[in-house]
């Protein structure tokens, strides 16, 4: 008899990750995204952490940029609708 009931079909269900296929999230990558997810995975925690501020600080000053435009651009009257 069993010791956990039901546990070797639960581990029989799981294929091995050496024989089964990549996962369909994997498949949908490209090389560079798989090259960009090693990069990250090797970084100690500090990188890591450096490489996520410099990605905020890119993030808010597009952000500032994309609202200066739009003040721009209502200024210019560019985004008024049509007036039928």
């Amino acid at each position: 008899p069993e010791q956990l009931p039901g546990v070797a079909e639960f581990a029989a269900s799981f294929k091995s990750p050496i024989t089964s296929s990549p996962p369909k999230w994997m498949a949908e990558l490209e090389n560079d995204d798989i090259d960009m997810l090693k990069e990250l995975g090797s970084l100690t925690t500090a990188n890591l952490m450096e490489k996520v501020r410099g990605l905020q600080n890119l993030a808010y000053q597009l952000g500032l940029d994309e609202s200066r435009e739009m003040t721009r651009g209502k200024f210019l009257n560019i985004l008024e609708k049509p007036k039928k």
